[in-house]
């Protein structure tokens, strides 16, 4: 989509400096830019290499506006308090829309499916009984939607995601491809007599809430007999393995292939990087980081926000290095 300085100006808030008439109609990085790309800086180290580009206008911060008392940029600037988190939304502003709404012919939308206005169903999508779904959503080729699931407005759903009955997902929910959504949990009883192991009931629910985004192939069990649930904004990648009863709280980060066991709280703005396992009955307090591979035990309580936790067991990432300083030194010593 085209876009002038000028209605991008408006829209994000920004001070422009420079022709406000010049168009857009890409984001690009520095070095693919073209004559018609918007890119940008978010320091002043970069700020000549970006007006040197071929792009066609600048996002920078507010070290740029020294040229608002009468120098002249080569390049118009937006002038943003947040250079990177302006070119996301330039980046979203600027996405072609969707021009293959409509119903595809083979797919499979029973009489009971209530659908919003302007919902988009790929081929081959198979969709429940009594399926509720809500305006400008989408639903991609081969997903498989199950009964009684409810969908919001302004969600996208992409190729071949599959989502079990009783399912709730709130508005403008993004799944990426492959991801499985309700699915029964990893919960056994043994029997002492035989050793042999039988499955616990799993008819709890899933609740997504608003603005939640999740990765491909990424896999969030249901509840056992209550519910998961995955609070507003959290952000989850891609092969993310999430239990049964697990609580996700809201603007939550979690990095590909984490594990997270039944029944554990994350609280709210919680960092967890990559390949971090979590045992179950763990409590992760408000703001607290985990460094990748890091492993949790179960039961156990990680507090501190804004300390960086590592290892395995996870423990402060001074307390981490120190150890590791005094292993080293006794080998040296040893040796």
């Amino acid at each position: 989509m085209k876009q002038s300085l000028r209605d991008l100006a408006g829209k994000l808030g920004c001070h422009l400096l420079g022709d406000a008439s010049v168009i857009v109609t890409n984001v690009s990085s520095l070095q693919s830019a073209t004559r018609d790309s918007l890119v940008f800086v978010e320091d002043a180290q970069h700020f000549d290499a970006a007006l040197a580009s071929s792009a066609a206008a600048v996002i920078a911060g507010d070290f740029a506006g020294k040229f608002a008392a009468g120098a002249a940029a080569s390049k118009p600037l937006l002038i943003s308090a947040q250079p990177r988190l302006t070119f996301a939304r330039v980046a979203r502003l600027l996405r072609d829309p969707d021009r293959h709404r409509g119903i595809h012919p083979s797919a499979i939308v029973p009489a009971t499916a209530e659908l919003g206005n302007n919902v988009a169903i790929g081929a081959r999508a198979n969709l429940g009984e009594h399926v509720k779904i809500g305006d400008e959503t989408t639903i991609g080729a081969g997903a498989v939607i199950g009964d009684k699931v409810a969908i919001g407005s302004h969600c996208r759903l992409d190729a071949n995601v599959i989502i079990y009955p009783g399912t709730t997902l709130g508005d403008r929910v993004i799944v990426q491809a492959g991801a499985i959504l309700g699915s029964e949990g990893f919960g056994y009883v043994r029997d002492s007599e035989t050793g042999r192991y039988e499955r616990t009931p799993q008819i709890g629910r899933l609740v997504i809430e608003d603005d939640v985004e999740l990765g491909a192939n990424s896999t969030i069990d249901r509840g056992a007999l209550d519910e998961t649930r995955i609070r507003r904004g959290a952000k989850i990648d891609n092969l993310v393995q999430i239990g049964h009863n697990v609580q996700i709280g809201e603007n939550v980060v979690i990095a590909a292939q984490t594990g997270i066991s039944g029944s554990t709280v994350v609280e709210d703005n919680v960092i967890i990087g990559g390949q971090v396992g979590i045992a179950d009955h763990v409590r992760i307090e408000e703001g607290a980081i985990l460094g990748a591979q890091s492993g949790i035990p179960t039961k156990k309580v990680i507090r501190g926000k804004g300390v960086v936790f590592w290892g395995t067991p996870a423990r402060p990432i001074r307390e981490y290095l120190k150890e590791l300083a005094f292993l080293s030194k006794s080998a040296k010593e040893r040796g």
